[in-house]
């Protein structure tokens, strides 16, 4: 995410507390959060991606190989 867009973010979410929104802003808003969201969700990801989990028996796996085993047991 560039900084043009957060900054946007940041002037929509001030605008509205404040004089509020047009609906054309209304839109922009949702389009520019569901980005900022969606980034956000990817980062996340990718950092437990690189997360190991040491299990009891003293073998390492990733964590999301681990949380989803406990998730189906």
């Amino acid at each position: 995410m560039d900084k043009k867009m957060l900054e946007r973010i940041n002037e929509l979410a001030k605008k509205k507390k404040t004089v509020g929104l047009t609906p054309a802003e209304q839109e922009e808003q949702k389009k520019l959060y569901k980005i900022y969201l969606g980034e956000i969700r990817a980062q996340f990801s990718q950092t437990l991606d690189e997360v190991s989990v040491e299990k009891e028996d003293g073998s390492v796996v990733p964590f999301k190989e681990a949380y989803k085993k406990k998730k189906d047991e």
